[in-house]
């Protein structure tokens, strides 16, 4: 069975020591994939004073971002939008961003219906408000 390590040439750089995504068999797994812009490396729509606080958050701007780089990481290992069977997404506010979140994915999967698991997380490593984890099913 084959077992490849994939580091997408076009999404923004992992923040850790880890592959973009891993090929097992006909099985794809994405690592945990943010709204970090690939060229710039800045999160969409969030400007942060000196000391940390927001002074811009615009979380369908994130969204927006972590769906083209799901769809880079997709397209650099060889798959498409179509190929996702699982999508974990992981909210550091639910009860702000839930709503706005579930109607912008509702205009990505209208098509392609993965299974989904969204969970409330007090934050992530970066300061971004959402992250994905995916698994796709490459066809033969």
């Amino acid at each position: 069975m084959s077992n490849q390590k994939i580091n997408a040439k076009n999404a923004p750089k992992p923040v850790g020591l880890y592959p973009h995504a891993r090929k097992v068999g006909n099985l794809l797994f994405l690592s945990g994939i943010g709204p970090r812009t690939p060229d710039t490396n800045i999160v969409p729509g969030l400007t942060q004073s000196p000391s940390g606080n927001y002074k811009t958050f615009d979380f369908e701007a994130q969204c927006h971002s972590v769906f083209k780089n799901i769809r880079l990481v997709l397209e650099d290992s060889g798959a498409k939008w179509e190929d996702l069977v699982d999508v974990t997404v992981f909210l550091t506010d639910m009860k702000r961003d839930f709503d706005t979140y579930n109607r912008i994915y509702a205009e990505y999967f209208k098509d392609a219906l993965p299974c989904r698991t969204t969970v409330g997380i007090d934050s992530l490593p970066t300061p971004i408000a959402i992250e994905l984890k995916c698994i796709a099913v490459l066809s033969e």
